[in-house]
């Protein structure tokens, strides 16, 4: 079983950049997709990006140009590069691994804790 453990949230001005980790323990999830979906007070979770296993990515159209989800095998993480950062990308991100590399939360069935991004203008 796959746990994940996210990191590099925090506060950053309008047009700053942030990269966030999500590392793997207790399994590899090198066999899984994962995805980085994002919540806002008061709004649903939302997709934001994937990396299927075979490094197939997909972006959400409010981040494509600007956000890049990566992996590195070595060290068994995922990374969301985050840059030119606009108020309304603040939320609680969260990675996600599940079998189907889709775009929808029922797709994932392992989550990590969450990290808080907040942009101000």
């Amino acid at each position: 079983q796959v746990q994940l453990v996210e990191s590099g949230g925090g506060l950053v001005q309008a047009g700053g950049s942030l990269r966030l980790s999500c590392a793997a323990s207790g399994r590899t999830f090198s066999g899984y997709a994962v995805a980085w979906f994002r919540q806002a007070p008061g709004k649903e979770r939302e997709f934001v990006a994937r990396i299927r296993s075979g490094g197939s990515t997909y972006y959400a159209g409010s981040v494509k140009g600007r956000f890049t989800i990566s992996r590195d095998s070595a060290k068994n993480t995922v990374y969301l590069q985050m840059n030119s950062l606009k108020p309304e990308d603040t939320a609680v991100y969260y990675c996600a691994a599940g079998g189907s590399g889709g775009n929808y939360v029922f797709e994932y069935s392992i989550w990590g804790q969450g990290t808080q991004v907040t942009v101000s203008s």
